[in-house]
């Protein structure tokens, strides 16, 4: 005898229906993000470049190729995100990223350097536990976009989800006047 549970679909509650609209909504939050920052940083890259020191001890000559490069592969993210075929691929790149600069800002805070965060462009907040914060919800955001399921539900889900993603990437790039709106209040 079969058991009942083995020939019922599963409910409708069951992670691989719903969960995919986490998964949507992580995307397009990773991808607007770092739309955002590629952006910020190409609209004023030299200042971006020199902001670098700041965070990592590199060479002067090798400055420019680093700034290059991570603008480049900020842009990459949200083209490999919205891809279906290589949304993992983008959401990864966009992980191990982010934890490289979550290492690179504690060890920055580490060595007493409090350089303003060049993340979003030009900013006079300084580097602190707030964008380790931010950086670390990026990666859970990330994370979740990789291990969730991945499927195609319906149309309607699908435009909620990437509206809520939108609102978190908006909460995200404003994550430093956020802060600093309730600190004032508390």
């Amino acid at each position: 005898m079969i058991p009942r549970a083995a020939v019922l679909p599963p409910p409708a509650w069951h992670w691989g229906v719903r969960m995919e609209y986490v998964r949507i909504g992580c995307a397009c939050l990773v991808a607007l993000v770092f739309a955002v920052t590629a952006v910020s940083k190409v609209r004023d890259f030299d200042a971006f470049r020199r902001s670098l020191p700041a965070l990592v001890p590199v060479p002067h000559g090798a400055l420019r190729p680093l700034a290059v490069a991570v603008v480049l592969l900020e842009a990459l993210v949200p083209v490999l995100v919205l891809v279906p075929a290589t949304t993992s691929y983008g959401l990864g790149l966009a992980g191990l990223m982010l934890v490289a600069f979550t290492v690179a800002i504690a060890v920055a805070l580490a060595r007493g350097q409090h350089a303003p965060c060049r993340c979003f462009g030009a900013s006079a907040t300084p580097l602190g536990a707030r964008h380790l914060v931010r950086n670390s919800l990026l990666v859970i955001a990330a994370a979740l976009g990789v291990l969730l399921p991945d499927g195609l539900p319906a149309l309607g889900g699908m435009a909620l989800a990437g509206a809520a993603g939108a609102i978190g990437a908006i909460l995200i790039v404003t994550f430093d006047d956020v802060v600093d709106l309730f600190a004032r209040n508390s």
